[in-house]
C-alpha cells in the first residue's frame, strides 16, 4: 500500500523548533522509524514551506495510485481554502495530524479548513499522530 505524507511550513524545523512544543527529533529520523514500523508500507514524503507546492503534490497524487495521505499541513490547516479544495478533488483519503495539541494553543488554531474533508483529525500526541493516522488508513475505513 501506498501512503503519502506531506507535511507543511516549518515541519522541516522539527527537532530544533520549540522542542518543548514539538520535540527533539527531526521528521527525517522519525520517517526512517516509520518505515521499520511499517515494512510492508510504501511511505512517501513530502514538505512545503509554500502552499501551491502542496497543493501540487496532493493533485499529483491523485494520480498516481496513493492509497492514502497523512497531512500536517501545520498553519496553513487554519488559512488555505486552496488545501482544502485539493483534498476533496483528489477523492484520497486523508487524515489531519498535528503534533501539538491545537486546541490548547491560541484561538485561531481551533479552527482547520482542512477538517471536514478529512476521515478524521489527531492532535496533541506528538508525532505518534502520524503512526495512529497509517494505522487508520491502513484497516482502509
Amino acid at each position: 500500500m501506498n501512503i503519502a505524507i506531506i507535511n507543511g511550513p516549518n515541519l522541516n524545523l522539527l527537532g530544533t523548533r520549540e522542542p518543548e512544543v514539538y520535540g527533539q527529533v527531526s521528521f527525517e529520523v522519525f520517517l526512517d522509524e516509520l518505515k521499520q514500523r511499517f515494512p510492508n508500507v510504501v511511505l512517501s514524503y513530502f514538505q512545503s514551506n509554500e502552499e501551491g507546492q502542496l497543493v501540487s503534490k496532493i493533485q499529483e497524487l491523485g494520480t498516481s495510485g496513493c492509497m492514502g495521505i497523512v497531512i500536517n499541513a501545520a498553519a496553513y490547516s487554519h488559512t488555505s481554502v486552496a488545501l482544502a479544495d485539493a483534498l476533496k478533488a483528489v477523492e484520497i483519503p486523508a487524515v489531519e495530524v498535528h503534533i501539538s495539541n491545537i486546541f490548547s494553543r491560541e484561538a485561531f488554531r481551533h479552527h482547520s479548513y482542512l477538517s471536514p474533508v478529512c476521515k478524521g483529525v489527531i492532535a496533541g500526541l506528538g508525532l505518534e499522530s502520524y503512526s495512529l493516522a497509517l494505522q487508520y488508513l491502513l484497516r482502509g475505513k
